[in-house]
């Protein structure tokens, strides 16, 4: 979690707000490529990329 504040403040002190859609986006995608990974639904989350 120390990660997670010190990435926040350094977000708030240099004015970086852009990279928190960024890092939402690369999240959102790394748990859709393990959630589905040994599901049936796999194939077709691998046909979006």
């Amino acid at each position: 979690m120390d990660f997670l504040t010190e990435l926040w403040d350094f977000m708030k002190v240099r004015k970086k707000f852009w990279l928190l859609p960024v890092i939402l986006v690369l999240l959102g995608f790394g748990a859709l490529i393990i959630l589905t990974s040994g599901s049936a639904i796999a194939p077709f989350v691998y046909t979006l990329f």
